[in-house]
């Protein structure tokens, strides 16, 4: 287990190699300046080429990605060239509130998903599978940021249940620790805002885990219906045992692998996904923070924070590999 997940982590490496040249690549093809989004009204031919001197944009590419992957290996992502904060200064402060926003979009979709996809599978070719697979369709159908917006009229200005922007009432005046606010307001013994960051949560969460949620339903019903048909199941069942039991033992036991794959692929869509969500909801996160750093041309802050996105997408599908063999001890790696 140890050699496989050594070889893994070692496997990382040209994924990562490549992602940045094709990222590089990609980041200084986006249309527009970086002069004009830096110095505003300030800006002069004279100016303007001080500050591409000084910013090594007038360097050839090749030689502006080798001085961008050497600050890498000596662990610095660089700065914003807006102003010049650090990376992981400005990180910090913004990846909980992603963190927060993706956790519970993963357990909307997990918790309301699986319980769908296997109430469909019980009732295969009914009408219960028919709605639950119209739903999923729905979901997968409807883009985040339509469904969001939805989501907002509805419940926030119609409606008046939820509020639609922030993480926390804005005239609440705390003041976080680890900008983990639901951790800091519990901590703090300030559980009337931890219901206020909780509210907040739920339209930004719904609208993030609801194509997740339609794509585990899916692959729950699927694997379900195929383990039920198995011959060890038919012989569960001549044996006697209850329906509960050899849901349980036997059938949710084996299904659980290829949802489980699912799960993992999800958290990348989830990051990805978060970027649409949180403009839509003001949600003060990375997803967000990349937004506007992709208006303003702060190229290294949009390198930076997708090579961070995808090393967390490959350490979660190597968590995912290796808790397969919890899963199914029949499952080895060598």
């Amino acid at each position: 287990m140890l050699k496989y997940i050594v070889r893994r982590l070692l496997a990382t490496i040209p994924v990562l190699l490549g992602l940045s040249i094709v990222l590089f690549a990609f980041v200084h093809l986006l249309p527009g300046d970086p002069c004009t989004a830096i110095l505003g009204q300030r800006q002069t031919p004279a100016a303007c080429a001080r500050l591409r001197e000084n910013l090594g944009l007038n360097d050839p590419l090749y030689v502006q990605y080798l001085d961008y992957i050497g600050g890498l290996l000596r662990g610095d992502f660089g700065a914003s060239v807006i102003n010049s904060k650090p990376f992981f200064d400005e990180f910090s402060v913004r990846f909980p509130g992603t963190v927060e926003l993706t956790v519970a979009a993963l357990i909307f979709a997990v918790g309301v998903g699986i319980p769908l996809g296997r109430l469909a599978a019980r009732h295969a070719q009914g009408w219960i599978d028919g709605l639950v697979t119209a739903i999923s369709l729905f979901g997968i159908s409807i883009p985040v940021f339509v469904l969001g917006l939805v989501l907002v009229l509805i419940f926030g200005v119609t409606l008046g249940w939820l509020p639609t922007q922030g993480r926390i009432e804005a005239r609440a005046g705390f003041e976080p620790t680890t900008n983990f606010l639901l951790l800091d307001t519990a901590l703090a013994g300030r559980w009337d805002l931890f219901v206020d960051v909780l509210r907040h949560l739920i339209l930004p969460a719904i609208a993030l885990g609801s194509i997740p949620l339609a794509i585990i339903a899916r692959i729950t019903r699927a694997s379900v219906i195929e383990v039920s048909n198995e011959d060890y199941v038919r012989t569960a069942r001549a044996k006697g045992l209850t329906e509960r039991r050899v849901d349980d033992r036997h059938i949710m036991r084996n299904a659980w692998l290829p949802v489980t794959t699912v799960v993992g692929l999800q958290v990348g869509g989830l990051l990805g996904g978060a970027v649409l969500t949180e403009t839509v909801f003001g949600w003060n996160g990375v997803g967000r923070w990349v937004v506007d750093a992709i208006g303003n041309r702060d190229l290294t802050i949009v390198q930076s924070t997708i090579l961070v996105f995808a090393l967390i997408f490959l350490i979660v599908n190597l968590i995912v590999d290796v808790g397969y063999a919890f899963l199914n001890p029949r499952i080895r790696y060598s």
